[in-house]
């Protein structure tokens, strides 16, 4: 079983990245892009998205928002904070808005965002079957 996979970052670079990364691993289907957290929250309602990896700071709506809008239009759909600003105060606000885990651009990108996309679908999964 593959999960669907929305891809929220302002750069496309980082968006081409983060799908090429993804797509050599058979467990991720990657259903969709957008480029800012309002473009996001569109996406989900459209798509229905398994998980959801968000930047933080996007141009028209944050990161944090769109979370916070996906949590209530989706709240089934696991959601990723993939971001170059990763600190305690951060994860607390993400957490908050709905968000599984908070993953810095700068760190090993591949196993720790592989882990935390694994981690948010299994806890997502856990919690509908609930």
């Amino acid at each position: 079983m593959s999960y669907s996979v929305l891809i929220v970052d302002d750069s496309a670079l980082i968006r081409h990245s983060l799908r090429s990364c993804l797509e050599q691993n058979p467990d991720w289907r990657v259903c969709g892009e957008a480029e800012d957290g309002k473009a996001a929250v569109e996406k989900v309602k459209e798509l229905h998205p398994d998980i959801v990896i968000l930047d933080l700071q996007m141009p028209v709506m944050d990161g944090l928002a769109a979370a916070r809008q996906i949590a209530v239009v989706a709240p089934k759909t696991a959601m990723v904070m993939f971001t170059m600003h990763s600190d305690g105060q951060l994860l607390k606000a993400a957490r908050a808005a709905g968000i599984k885990d908070v993953v810095s651009k700068s760190e090993g990108i591949a196993d720790h965002l592989f882990a935390s996309l694994r981690n948010a679908c299994n806890n997502s999964i856990e919690e509908r079957a609930s």
